[in-house]
């Protein structure tokens, strides 16, 4: 497994077909490659396959959140999860927030993340 803790040769082509993987959707490939630009993306590769992805969105000095964890379903239980949160802890700027899915907090108590306060959604309607 090879884990690249800038990947800032990350291509929409290749994370577009990986999430879809773990988050079916309809991801549009110029908004995806500007959402990449402005991310630390954390990647595992299987040889040249994508198989897990962190990403972080930060302001670099007092804030930083976690937009997605994710590793392809045949992948998970290996650990990878864990590496990638590791680096995130060891590059990220700043501390990290995130929101967690239900059913997966004690992945991230595992791996020494502490439980805050609850997070709420403000929803922006698409164009």
């Amino acid at each position: 497994m090879e884990y690249r803790a800038d990947d800032r040769e990350l291509q929409a082509t290749m994370f577009i077909e990986f999430v879809n993987q773990v988050w079916p959707g309809n991801y549009d490939m110029e908004r995806t490659q500007d959402a990449l630009s402005k991310t630390i993306n954390i990647t595992a590769y299987d040889g040249e396959r994508l198989v897990g992805c962190l990403r972080i969105l930060t302001d670099g000095c007092y804030f930083g959140t976690i937009t997605e964890l994710l590793v392809l379903p045949e992948y998970q239980r290996r650990g990878i999860g864990s590496r990638l949160l590791q680096l995130a802890r060891d590059s990220a700027p700043t501390m990290l927030y995130f929101g967690a899915q239900p059913g997966v907090e004690a992945f991230y108590e595992k791996n020494g993340c502490e439980k805050g306060l609850q997070s709420y959604v403000i929803r922006k309607k698409r164009r």
